[in-house]
């Protein structure tokens, strides 16, 4: 089979304009960047459509190294449901280039779902993630200029909350030292850098509901403490407005398409391991009021992209899925079940049966937040039908949809199975209300807790001083009533990468806490998980190059 860029390479893609006049969005609020790209006017939302519209989340069970395919489950069963008939449109997150250059590779699908133009979509694109990192270090230099400026005040900063962000795998990056070698260089600290997708930043783009919210968000930005333990935010430092303006074309979703030429709104890219992972609300919200159907994905497995899906991005939008597909794979149940990698390609029945409990677990937790669910079976070519039929059965049995997925080889037909799935559970047995696992009013401590003991299947949690000591801070502060964003390993219910399929009578131990008060949630540091991730022993970079003026080696 041909790969990635080369299907993408072939594709025939079509004017940007025409895209757009296929899902009825007016040609005026159209602002394209070049001929196969373009963000979108705000203005150009329609609430009342919203309402109408069918909200499908696709997740996954635990990621593991043989991969899981989210992505192109989520493109394909957009092109699937649009050959049978239905108007669908997919709102995905935007790549980031740590991930590109480091062990994942792209993010934009793969085989013949996918989105396109993959070569812009996976590196600079709108340049979206270019504003986020210049806003959020502009942020940073002009709060060390105060530290600065004021240093022999005598309620100065006390303690610097804000690091600095770069859409890079560097691991050199995470502890440095600024302001070093004299007092014309600023003042001397301890500091970091977290990459782009972790930044707060990220965040409040992706929850933004207008250009005013914003701002606001930005506003309430927590910068650090002064020393009379009273808070410091970018209200305090006056710059609200230039931080806006340099989001203000950032804030317009991407509108570009698929392998079939359907639609597709790419826009924001929080990871899910250690940010919340969702796509903006934003493009969610203007794929809905142009599609009869919306597909979008939350990052890594149930655990994490789900949860956070439905306890940040819908507790504060609004939005309510009225579906929820996972996305399993035979190689992937295995190594859940024990087989060792080297093996995963072999048949292995006893391997598949204990590796269903893995999916079982998060068909548990999906169904408290009261969900329905489809399993979307990945389909690989090494798979033996015994271990697709043994999937299939468990699913009926424990009254779950189940569709194998072929969309990576056939596009849009490789996905009709599972688009017609879909349709009729969405039609018979849809999603009831949300159900969460805490309330606003517990404590942060509380709600920590709910999600690692509910979802991930902690016995107990655990607290460092310092995370205390910042749960205690908030505690008596209006940020007590925020949602909880764990930052956690993503192969794992645990903390421990190693621990796959479903892990028993474990502890969660709270490293640090991170306050997001512009994005309005708390983010909880678990086990050794870092936010600025490191490069593998061969990068992907390794393989991408220019050959003859076109990119190679980009998946």
């Amino acid at each position: 089979m041909k790969t990635d860029i080369e299907i993408a390479r072939e594709s025939d893609l079509k004017s940007i304009y025409e895209i757009a006049k296929n899902i009825h969005l007016p040609e005026e609020h159209v602002i394209p960047y070049g001929k196969n790209m373009a963000k979108v006017h705000l203005q150009a939302n329609q609430k009342e459509q919203q309402q109408k519209s069918n909200l499908i989340l696709v997740t996954s069970i635990t990621p593991t190294k043989a991969g899981i395919g989210k992505t192109t489950v989520s493109i394909g069963l957009a092109l699937g449901l649009n050959k049978i008939g239905k108007n669908a449109i997919v709102a995905l997150r935007e790549p980031s280039l740590g991930p590109c250059f480091g062990m994942k590779g792209g993010a934009a699908g793969g085989g013949y779902a996918q989105v396109l133009p993959m070569e812009n979509i996976n590196l600079h694109f709108t340049g979206d993630f270019h504003a986020i990192t210049s806003a959020h270090n502009t942020l940073s230099a002009l709060f060390d200029n105060y530290m600065y400026q004021t240093r022999a005040e005598a309620n100065g900063i006390k303690e610097v909350l804000w690091k600095r962000v770069l859409d890079v795998n560097d691991r050199s990056l995470r502890y440095i030292n600024s302001g070093l070698r004299g007092n014309a260089n600023g003042i001397p600290q301890e500091s970091g850098f977290d990459i782009t997708p972790a930044s707060e930043i990220m965040a409040i783009l992706c929850l933004a509901t207008d250009i005013d919210d914003l701002r606001r968000r930005i506003e309430n930005i927590l910068l650090g403490y002064r020393h009379d333990g009273s808070m410091f935010t970018v209200k305090d430092l006056g710059v609200a407005g230039a931080i806006t303006v340099l989001l203000k074309d950032a804030l317009n979703p991407n509108l570009v398409q698929t392998t079939e030429n359907t639609a597709a709104f790419i826009h924001g890219g929080p990871f899910a391991n250690i940010a919340h992972g969702c796509n903006s609300v934003i493009a969610t919200k203007m794929a809905m009021s142009y599609g009869d159907y919306v597909i979008t994905e939350a990052g890594f497995g149930a655990d994490l992209g789900a949860e956070k899906f439905f306890d940040i991005k819908c507790r504060k939008s609004g939005l309510t899925p009225k579906l929820t597909v996972v996305v399993a794979t035979a190689q992937g149940l295995k190594m859940h079940g024990g087989i060792p990698i080297e093996e995963i390609k072999n048949k292995h029945i006893e391997g598949i049966e204990k590796g269903l409990e893995n999916l079982q677990k998060h068909v548990e937790n999906l169904r408290s937040f009261g969900q329905s669910i489809v399993v979307a079976f990945n389909k690989y070519a090494t798979d033996s039908l015994e271990e697709i039929q043994l999937v299939e059965d468990y699913c009926r049995a424990n009254g779950l949809g189940f569709a194998i997925n072929n969309a990576f080889t056939e596009g849009g037909t490789g996905a009709i199975a599972l688009a017609e799935e879909v349709v009729q559970m969405i039609e018979q047995n849809p999603s009831q209300s949300l159900q969460f696992p805490y309330t606003d009013e517990m404590s942060i401590g509380e709600k920590i807790k709910a999600v690692a003991t509910k979802i991930y299947g902690a016995s107990s949690v655990s607290f460092s001083p310092a995370a205390q000591k910042k749960i205690n801070q908030i505690q008596a502060t209006a940020m007590n009533l925020f949602p909880i964003c764990i930052a956690k390993t993503q192969y794992s219910f645990s903390a421990d990468a190693h621990a796959y399929g479903v892990a028993k009578d474990f502890s969660i131990a709270i490293n640090d806490i991170v306050i997001n008060n512009g994005a309005e949630f708390i983010v909880a540091i678990a086990g050794d998980i870092m936010r600025m991730p490191g490069l593998p022993k061969v990068p992907q970079a390794t393989k991408i190059d220019l050959v003859n003026g076109l990119v190679e080696g980009l998946s």
